[in-house]
């Protein structure tokens, strides 16, 4: 058995109007605007952000900060 395959601007167009027909205008907009692409490089900012860290010291800074409010 074969399912066709649609081309993916055909795929894009009908999602697009399924969600306006379900939701519409307003909200399928904020739904995809959630999926733009973002900039930056989150990889190497992230070593930054941790380096040194490690799971267990993560954690307990979270725990501590949470048991401060």
């Amino acid at each position: 058995m074969s399912v066709p395959i649609q081309p993916l601007a055909a795929l894009i167009h009908h999602a697009k109007h399924v969600l306006v027909k379900a939701l519409g205008a307003v909200d399928t907009i904020r739904f995809l605007n959630q999926f733009r692409a973002g900039n930056g490089d989150y990889t190497g900012e992230r070593e930054q952000l941790f380096k040194g860290d490690t799971v267990k010291s993560i954690v307990a800074d979270i725990k501590a900060k949470r048991s401060n409010t």
